[in-house]
C-alpha cells in the first residue's frame, strides 16, 4: 500500500484526486492541504510514500514549497510530483530543477496517476510524454542549475539513445523491451549514465544531456 498526499488548493480537484485514487487498491489518502505552508506541516506530520502537489496555489506556491522541502536540512522529503496544466511548462522545469521527481497533467487516467506514483515510489523519475517537448524546448539554451560534472566522460551511443527514451518518459521496464536488453541491464546502463553526469536522478540527467547538446 502506498500512502499518498494530495496538495491543491481548488477543493474540487483535490476532492477529484482523491475520489479517482480511492479506486486504486495499490494507494492510501493519508493527508491533504490546500497551500504550501500547510503541506510542509502535513508532510511532517503524516510522512507519506509520495505528495501529489499543484504547482500554482496561493500563500506559497508548489515550486517555493519544493525548494523548502529540498534544501531543509532534517525535514522528512518524500517524493514530490508535480501537477500542472499544459500551460505550465516553464514552471514545471523550475520545479524539477528545484527536486521534483516529476509531473503529470491535472486531467491523467487513473491507469497513469497510479503507475506515476508506483514510478517514483520506487525509485524512478516521472517525465509525462504529454508535455515533455514543451519542457525540454524552454530548457534550450539554459545552463541547469543543480550540481553535475562539467565536462563530463563521453557517453556511448547506447547511452545516448537511452537518454533519449529516459527524455521520452520511458521507464526502464519500457527501455528494456523497446532496446531488447533485461532490465537490469537498462538500470545499470542509467546508474553509468547518471555517474559520468555527475547528477543524482533521471531528469537531472535529461537536462544535462539537453544543456551539453546530445538531445
Amino acid at each position: 500500500m502506498i500512502r499518498v498526499m494530495v496538495v491543491d488548493d481548488q477543493t474540487l480537484v483535490r476532492e477529484g484526486i482523491k475520489s479517482l485514487l480511492s479506486l486504486s487498491p495499490e494507494i492510501r489518502i493519508v493527508a491533504e492541504a490546500n497551500d504550501g505552508v500547510s503541506a510542509l506541516q502535513q508532510i511532517q506530520t503524516h510522512q507519506p510514500d509520495v505528495v501529489l502537489m499543484d504547482i500554482r496555489m496561493p500563500i506559497k506556491n508548489g515550486i517555493e514549497t519544493m525548494r523548502e522541502l529540498t534544501l531543509s536540512e532534517s525535514a522528512f522529503k518524500p517524493p514530490v510530483i508535480m501537477l500542472t496544466t499544459f500551460d505550465d511548462h516553464q514552471l514545471i522545469l523550475d520545479a524539477i530543477q528545484a527536486g521534483a521527481k516529476g509531473y503529470l497533467l491535472k486531467d491523467v487516467s487513473l491507469e497513469t496517476l497510479v503507475d506515476g506514483i508506483k514510478s517514483v515510489h520506487s525509485g524512478e523519475t516521472l517525465i509525462q510524454p504529454g508535455i515533455t517537448e514543451r519542457v525540454l524546448q524552454s530548457m534550450q539554451g539554459r545552463k541547469s542549475d543543480f550540481e553535475s560534472v562539467e565536462d563530463p566522460e563521453p557517453l556511448s551511443n547506447k547511452e545516448v539513445e537511452i537518454l533519449r527514451l529516459m527524455a521520452s518518459g520511458c521507464s526502464n521496464r519500457e527501455i528494456s523491451q523497446l532496446m531488447f536488453k533485461s532490465e537490469g541491464t537498462v538500470k545499470n546502463q542509467v546508474s553509468n549514465i547518471l555517474a559520468k553526469f555527475g547528477v543524482r536522478d533521471r531528469t537531472r540527467a535529461v537536462l544535462k544531456a539537453i544543456e551539453l547538446g546530445l538531445i
